[in-house]
């Protein structure tokens, strides 16, 4: 009897639940006020600052920031301006202002002046464009197009006075889908080369490592042909004469390395057909390779000329027969 009972308690009261929620319809979410936006237009509206602004989202009640800024609205005056759309009840949640951004795309200044270089390059004799250096007549900033804009700058006329380096462009910038804006630069060009240049004070005869050299751009204009225009032209030749910073490095500034020191103890070489013949002796000079030294050869005591070959190493071109004689005991290989 109990049994039946509850079973007929717990049926009624699931009826009267489903009824109750039939009755009363989900109650429709409330406004809320965003912290932060990104609008795409010109325009701020009601429904980029409030969730659920609904029929009201559309219309406009600000002015957006300019492409790429951002700017920010005190929720007081975002309340004002929904006012008077029937829009009361928004929740705030203790937001004191909403932030909006203006969605963009970027167009940095390098790309602009990558645009007028390889211009520059492909229409007059100034180089490759990554050694042309452009300084504009005013200072160039990023630019900030729609997010729909397509395509890169491009320069569609330019003018360029070789004897003063001068230019005068027309370039054009997407701004939307289809649509590009003309913008008129000018400013001066100047075609360049790297230069080595000693990175410090070298002394005469010190070897330069690569710590030693900087490479440097100067305008071509200014630059001979024996100037040093790459790091392995200087990096392991020793200096002819001091090296002073800021300075570039001529070609005749440099040697090749002495290899040979004076008073260096060294093997004289003799080489005939089928025979070497090996001497010691005593450098009177040093000397790099390839350079024709004085050395003493030291069974004889007399001095003699020879090419340096190697690191204590003087090959003997020319040999006289009093000078084979005097070393009849000298080693043979």
């Amino acid at each position: 009897m109990i049994r039946p009972l509850i079973a007929a308690l717990l049926a009624l009261a699931t009826v009267s639940a489903v009824n109750a929620q039939v009755a009363s319809p989900t109650e429709p979410q409330r406004p809320t006020l965003k912290s932060e936006v990104i609008v795409n237009s010109d325009i701020v509206r009601i429904g980029d600052l409030i969730e659920n602004a609904g029929i009201v989202a559309t219309v406009p009640i600000f002015r957006a920031p300019d492409l790429g800024y951002t700017g920010t609205v005190p929720a007081e005056a975002v309340l004002d301006a929904v006012r008077n759309h029937a829009l009361i009840g928004v929740e705030t949640g203790g937001v004191g202002e909403v932030v909006v951004t203006r969605a963009s795309r970027t167009i940095p200044v390098k790309e602009i002046e990558a645009a007028i270089t390889q211009m520059l390059s492909a229409r007059f004799d100034l180089g490759p464009s990554k050694d042309i250096v452009v300084h504009f007549a005013r200072d160039l900033r990023t630019t900030y197009v729609e997010p729909s804009a397509k395509g890169q700058p491009r320069v569609t006329h330019i003018d360029f006075d070789s004897y003063s380096g001068r230019f005068e462009a027309t370039l054009e910038i997407p701004t939307s889908a289809g649509k590009r804006s003309l913008v008129q630069l000018s400013g001066r060009a100047v075609a360049t080369v790297e230069v080595a240049m000693a990175a410090r004070t070298i002394d005469r005869g010190t070897t330069l490592r690569d710590s030693d050299v900087v490479m440097e751009r100067r305008p071509r204009t200014d630059i001979g042909r024996d100037f040093v225009t790459s790091r392995n032209q200087a990096i392991g030749f020793a200096a002819r004469n001091g090296l002073q910073p800021g300075r570039p490095i001529r070609t005749v500034d440099l040697t090749k390395p002495d290899i040979v020191q004076r008073n260096d103890a060294v093997t004289l070489v003799y080489e005939a057909p089928g025979l070497v013949l090996t001497i010691r002796g005593k450098a009177v000079e040093g000397g790099a390779e390839g350079d024709v030294i004085s050395v003493l050869n030291e069974q004889s005591k007399r001095t003699v000329q020879g090419t340096v070959v190697g690191p204590g190493r003087v090959n003997i071109s020319s040999l006289s027969q009093r000078f084979v004689a005097n070393n009849s005991n000298a080693d043979t290989r």
